[in-house]
Parts: structure tokens; sequence; C-alpha cells
């Protein structure tokens, strides 16, 4: 089933929202050659800490860490460690939220480390810009599928392939709720989008394949050609007009 959201109710995911997007604002000058993996998670998690929220992420499913920190070839779910040191020429994705309250917050971007390829510089900005394609359609009486459409059309388009075994899906007292929202399919699909709906719509994009693997550790999802992959992730609702997409800050 798919939960509508009060008014009242997205006031209070505005709050934990802005706290996530006003931390991966600040990561873009935290991340570095020369910093782990380990010490990004520990900068989302004080923040989240001193904001007063819980991390979303930790201990869900018996994930270890706070921050989901996935490099190069990692697609999602990566654990931060002492051991992954990035390095120039890298990109880094992280994916975050937090609890205020019950209410959850999702996002996730990917950020060059030091100077990159011009392939990789595509990517990152391919993962970016079909989630704004996909956003065109986040409106009132439009079909889920016209969203995921539009993010595949773009995403190959741009000569690259869209992760098919990790999805979208909507987000509030839980961090994980209906509907499932694939990046990829064909357009007048699916449930019918409603005012009030609130969804972490999260194009996941590749080099090469879309085929990944998970390693032993259950969780890191790799892609199986080990070329890179970009992620990309906002909390969005669905209102009776123009979507409003909560983890941006306003300039």
């Amino acid at each position: 089933m798919i939960i509508i959201k009060s008014d009242e109710e997205i006031e209070m995911m505005r709050i934990p929202a802005k706290v996530t997007a006003e931390i991966m604002r600040d990561l873009e000058s935290v991340i570095r050659p020369g910093i782990s993996t380990h010490e990004i998670d520990q900068f989302v998690e004080q923040r989240i800490l001193s904001a007063g929220m819980k991390p979303a992420f930790k201990g869900y499913g018996d994930f270890p860490a706070t921050a989901c920190v996935s490099p190069n070839e990692v697609v999602v779910h990566g654990i931060p460690s002492r051991k992954i040191i990035l390095k120039e020429g890298d990109i880094v994705s992280v994916d975050a939220g937090a609890i205020y309250k019950g209410w959850y917050s999702d996002m996730a971007r990917t950020y060059p480390v030091g100077k990159v390829s011009e392939e990789a510089e595509r990517l990152i900005k391919a993962a970016k810009e079909s989630f704004f394609e996909g956003l065109k359609y986040c409106k009132a009486g439009n079909h889920l599928s016209d969203v995921s459409h539009a993010i595949q059309k773009r995403v190959e388009e741009d000569g690259f392939g869209v992760i098919r075994d990790y999805v979208g899906h909507g987000v509030g007292l839980e961090l994980h709720e209906q509907p499932s929202i694939p990046n990829y399919g064909k357009p007048g699909r699916g449930p019918k989008l409603e005012k009030g709906m609130v969804l972490a719509i999260e194009p996941m994009i590749s080099v090469g394949t879309y085929e990944v693997d998970v390693l032993d550790d259950g969780w890191t999802a790799v892609t199986r050609d080990r070329k890179y992959a970009a992620h990309y992730e906002n909390t969005v609702v669905i209102t009776d007009g123009e979507p409003e997409v909560i983890t941006l800050l306003q300039e």
C-alpha cells in the first residue's frame, strides 16, 4: 500500500531532509584525495547526531554504518572502512538519511575525488540530469513508470547503463515504503501518482554493464565489469502542481 502523507506530516519530513541536504553539500569540501571512507561516514554521523537526529541506515538490516560510501565500481551499499583510502581520479557515492521523530530522509550524491577523467565527469552529470528528467513526470495523474522511462531514456541517450537490481522507493515513517521505483521501463504503467506521495527517486547508472555482483560482505554491490557507477537521489513530494524536492537546499 502506498501511504499518502498529510501536509503536516510532510512538514515533519522537511526537517531531516534539510539536515541531510546540508551534510551532502558540505561533503563537497570534505572529500579529497587521502580521506578514508570511514572518515566520510564519521563526518555524516556526527552531523546527524549533532542535529539531534538518528542515522537512518545504521543497524537497518544490520548495516554497520551511518552512510553507504561507495567508491568507483561500487554501485551502492559500500561499507565504510579505514582501509579504503580515496585517491585522485576516484569517484565516490554517499547515500545517507536521518530520522526525526520517526520520519526519514534519504538522499545520495556522487562526488569526484580531486581531478577525474572526462568520462567520470560525464557519468556523475548524467546521473544528476536523469533525476531531473524523471522529476518532470512527478506530477499527480502521471503513471509511476513515466518517471522510470524518462530516467532510462536520458541515461541511455548519454551512453550509459541503468542499474536494474536496485530501485527507488517510497519513504516516510519507514526508510523503504511502497512503491518500488525502477529507473527503467515502459511508460504508462504502474500506479498513478497522487498528491501526498513521498518518493525517494534514485538513478544508479554505470559506464558499462548494468549487471551487478554482491560481494562476500552481503552488502557491497559492484558492477560486474568493475567499471565506474554513479548515484543521485532525492526525496520528492508529489503535490497538486509541480513536484517539490525536499532534499534540495533553497539557494
